[in-house]
């Protein structure tokens, strides 16, 4: 079969054997893989993130020097069976997969180890247990995003966000984009999404952003404070305990201070925004400590493989809650599934082109320029080698 694979950060097109299926694992035809800004920084910068995962206990993520078949984002047509499978589809059934497979007792990341050869190939393994068939009526298109937004819809049930709230989506790359897709899909009204790229703003307001805002020219935090009132500044937050307790003393046959806490428990205390940092480059979590509002919520969804340095004692002073997140479950996946299937959301506008394995490289190079790509999927039977 033929296969893209990357070594040393080349990419290159390969014949390798066709895989047979071990003890509950699935042999599936791909019909899409998406390039995802994980490929990108594995194919670069791989060296780095094994060293990270192999402190965490996972010891084969993918390293420059080993011929890696990348590709962790797919759909494709069941083909057969290994020893030991259910055989819960025909021959020929679409379906989707969570990227990960086991030999023996180890678990492989799909598509980002050698053990776990990934999507931009012909033919493609994955375990019976993590395979979910595609619902009628969803494209081959939309069905391999399914991976790209369960990533964004974990981090937004991670961020906990309101329909009333305020999001803020830093960055409109891929994720930034899925973020803002599974924002609008989960009812939050309000959206502001940042971005430096004119191509990019314009990607966000397809998929929904409510502002859209070039951070060289409007803070996307006035954006933000001009839709709701959020403190500031110092002064603003020890107004609002004078305040507090002046009124809430002037209520005659209830203890101030179990008004305040039901006032903390509907959501009357002030609060800031939830934040979706999807850059993931040094600088950017200070600039958003520095800058948000007291008090926000700051989910890091943007992976930055170089170190990186932020003021503790300003997210003190201002309260502001970090949280980082990883992947999704294989419930968050199936319920991204059929909320593409069910039109909750559309996957479309993310797609800005396809290519067959022959231009990979040069798919690889566009998006590294990312002005005018979003999400560019792989079509294995396509000859088409240029963006």
């Amino acid at each position: 079969m033929k296969a893209v694979a990357c070594q040393g950060g080349e990419l290159d097109v390969v014949d390798l054997p066709t895989p047979t299926p071990g003890r509950g694992q699935v042999l599936i035809r791909v019909t899409r893989a998406g390039i995802c800004g994980s490929d990108l920084h594995a194919r670069t910068q791989g060296d780095a993130t094994a060293d990270v995962a192999s402190e965490v206990g996972y010891d084969s993520f993918m390293r420059s020097s080993e011929s890696v078949v990348m590709g962790h984002e797919f759909t494709g047509d069941v083909v057969s069976y290994g020893p030991g499978c259910r055989k819960r589809w025909a021959p020929g059934t679409p379906v989707v997969s969570v990227p990960m497979i086991k030999h023996g007792d180890d678990a492989h990341l799909t598509g980002l180890s050698a053990q776990a050869p990934g999507a931009y190939a012909d033919l493609l393994l994955v375990s019976e247990d993590l395979t979910m068939p595609v619902p009628e009526g969803v494209s081959a298109d939309h069905a391999a995003l399914t991976e790209p937004l369960a990533v964004a819809h974990h981090a937004v049930r991670r961020g906990e966000v309101g329909k009333r709230d305020v999001a803020v989506v830093i960055g409109c790359g891929p994720i930034g984009l899925a973020v803002i897709l599974m924002l609008k899909a989960s009812g939050v009204r309000s959206v502001v999404a940042s971005d430096l790229s004119a191509g990019r703003r314009q990607l966000a307001r397809r998929c929904g952003a409510d502002a859209v805002v070039d951070p060289t020219v409007e803070s996307p935090w006035e954006a933000c404070t001009s839709r709701r009132r959020y403190l500031t500044r110092a002064s603003d937050l020890f107004g609002t305990a004078f305040d507090a307790m002046h009124d809430l003393q002037r209520i005659p046959g209830v203890p101030w201070w179990r008004l305040m806490r039901v006032a903390e428990r509907v959501g009357a205390t002030p609060q800031g925004p939830v934040v979706f940092e999807c850059v993931g480059v040094p600088g950017i979590i200070e600039d958003i400590v520095s800058h948000a509002p007291f008090r926000s919520r700051v989910v890091v969804v943007g992976v930055c493989m170089q170190p990186d340095t932020f003021r503790p004692a300003m997210s003190i002073n201002k309260e502001i809650e970090l949280r980082f997140v990883f992947a999704y479950d294989p419930g968050e996946f199936r319920d991204t599934l059929h909320m593409i299937a069910d039109g909750k959301v559309d996957p479309g506008p993310l797609i800005t082109g396809t290519v067959g394995l022959g231009g990979v490289r040069a798919a690889f190079d566009a998006l590294g320029a990312a002005e005018t790509h979003a999400k560019v999927l792989i079509d294995p039977t396509s000859t088409v080698a240029t963006l």
